[in-house]
């Protein structure tokens, strides 16, 4: 699971304009449930544990979402949790409702999250390997891939490294992981 960053101060791409955009941070868990989906048990649970879901909308209407943790990560689907620092945030869950694809909508949830989380100085997130669409996006918002996480029998054992920079031995320092260097 490759792994970018953003960091307060990086440029921020300019991304074509979409007409009648929005992007806010939901506060409410009536609208947390309907906007993404989930049970109110799982939203009660990421709200109580520091979540913060932000919505991007169209008109009005709600074409996207994503998370911002400010205090614990983790990615279910490998077991695998981790504290996140003051200053950071990890952003993760992002989905963006099939009608709406391939319109640059998440590029642009992306940057309204870092435009508004502003006493955050450093922003991480993933996406599975192979997923070019997320890649894509993350990349266009302005984030660039540090390193990925190291998966052996279904574990996270590792983050290896794609550069050698302060970036990417902090996502080591995020995750807690022993860190290797890409060859």
């Amino acid at each position: 699971m490759p792994f970018a960053t953003w960091w307060r101060g990086d440029p921020l791409p300019e991304l074509p304009p979409l007409l009648s955009f929005a992007a806010r941070r939901v506060t409410r868990r009536d609208e947390a449930r309907r906007v993404t989906g989930l049970t109110e048990d799982r939203v009660v649970l990421r709200f109580q544990g520091g979540h913060r879901p932000y919505a991007a909308f169209l008109d009005d209407e709600p074409v996207a979402y994503g998370w911002a943790a400010l205090q614990g990560g983790g990615i279910d689907e490998l077991d695998f949790s981790f504290e996140v620092p003051p200053d950071d945030c990890y952003l993760w869950d992002f989905v963006t409702l099939p009608d709406w694809r391939g319109r640059g909508i998440y590029p642009h949830l992306l940057q309204a999250i870092l435009r508004q989380e502003d006493a955050v100085s450093r922003f991480w997130i993933g996406y599975e390997a192979g997923n070019q669409a997320s890649a894509r996006g993350i990349a266009k918002a302005g984030f660039g891939v540090v390193g990925d996480l190291e998966v052996a029998d279904g574990r996270v054992t590792g983050f290896l490294l794609f550069e050698d920079g302060e970036r990417a031995r902090a996502a080591g320092a995020l995750f807690g992981l022993p860190l290797r260097r890409a060859s």
